[in-house]
């Protein structure tokens, strides 16, 4: 029945029950499963505590004269493949034999505490890193959904928004793709955006997987995007959505959008990643979920005056910047950890 006491499966909590079975602290490492193919991005083990339950795909393994915390760090990123056994043709095995034999050094007691005590800070930090990105992205999808509605305007900004169609604001065009059985067609200097550089490449696009040559330039039936050009996915990744950060040409599935005089580009940036859920219903049904030009150039969006569209999306871009510079503190965070784990956890680098 369904109650206060977490469930754990190999590698997470499965749910909540009205009774528990194990208490005190233990290291979960999970039996079975293709988990232990993604070491280096999974952890293979979990730390419980408290009173919980844990299904019959984990062992449980407690320290009886060392920390059970040195467990669940010096086996958290550990590559366990080549003691694993094999059932079919992907279930791998780490049976409780096995377990029991797999060599583990271990420290000084009291310097297993300062390295425990050490990679529990880092953890911690990466857990607030992750927190207050998850609260920003929640501030700027509420500033998004505010500022370009005109639910709240920005200090000194008054009067009515007009509506327009997209058409009557922007002029566009899509692009195409040369025969890739034709090699004299690619690997030139003309960058040529896919949906893939779009997907990979976020909000600006200054380079791309592949470029074209002259003469795939003009045998692909395209032209060249000036820097600025909204560059939006007609299908796969619909409502996809990057600003051409050089000169550029592109793929049929791409549309070109370039804002007239009374539109601002990323003020267009913003609108169109705004719409992406409601896009993907908009789209024609077949093969895959499309949309074409005239439908695009039928969208309306609600304008004001031109400084202040300007004025929104340098508001919209700032809390990108601190997104962005959030999410590279966390991923170098992560890189330091991944570090000390190394270091600390194979006597490379002591701490006491």
């Amino acid at each position: 029945m369904s109650g206060p006491y977490p469930y754990y499966g190999p590698t997470s909590v499965q749910g909540w029950i009205n009774e528990y079975r194990v208490e005190g602290e233990h290291a979960l490492i999970g039996e079975d499963g293709d988990h232990f193919l993604k070491w280096r991005t999974q952890s293979m083990t979990l730390l419980a505590e408290g009173k919980f339950n844990v299904n019959n795909h984990a062992h449980l393994v407690r320290g009886t004269e060392n920390l059970t915390s040195w467990f669940f760090w010096f086996f958290a990123h550990r590559d366990l493949c080549t003691y694993l056994t094999r059932q079919g043709a992907s279930r791998y095995k780490l049976t409780k034999a096995t377990l029991l034999k797999l060599p583990c050094p271990i420290p000084p007691l009291h310097e297993q505490k300062a390295i425990a005590e050490a990679l529990s800070d880092v953890d911690g930090l990466l857990g607030a890193l992750d927190r207050l990105i998850a609260k920003k992205r929640d501030l700027k999808q509420a500033a998004v959904q505010q500022l370009l509605t005109g639910q709240i305007r920005l200090p000194g900004f008054h009067g009515e928004w007009e509506v327009k169609r997209l058409g009557g604001v922007a002029e566009m065009g899509s692009g195409g793709t040369p025969p890739s059985s034709i090699a004299a067609y690619y690997d030139g200097d003309i960058p040529w955006v896919s949906i893939s550089d779009m997907t990979k490449g976020g909000k600006v696009i200054l380079d791309t997987e592949r470029n074209l040559t002259r003469e795939g330039f003009v045998n692909s039936a395209t032209h060249m995007f000036p820097v600025g050009t909204i560059l939006y996915a007609m299908y796969a990744s619909l409502g996809e959505c990057s600003i051409a950060g050089v000169s550029l040409c592109s793929s049929q599935a791409i549309l070109g959008i370039r804002p007239k005089d009374s539109l601002s580009g990323e003020f267009l940036y913003y609108f169109l990643t705004s719409q992406k859920a409601l896009v993907k219903s908009l789209g024609q049904q077949g093969t895959q979920s499309n949309l074409n030009k005239r439908m695009v150039q039928a969208f309306e969006l609600s304008l004001p005056p031109l400084v202040e569209q300007t004025a929104i999306a340098q508001v919209l871009s700032d809390m990108d910047a601190e997104l962005t510079a959030l999410q590279q503190r966390r991923d170098k965070t992560r890189a330091i950890k991944q570090g000390m784990m190394q270091q600390l956890l194979t006597g490379q680098t002591r701490l006491v």
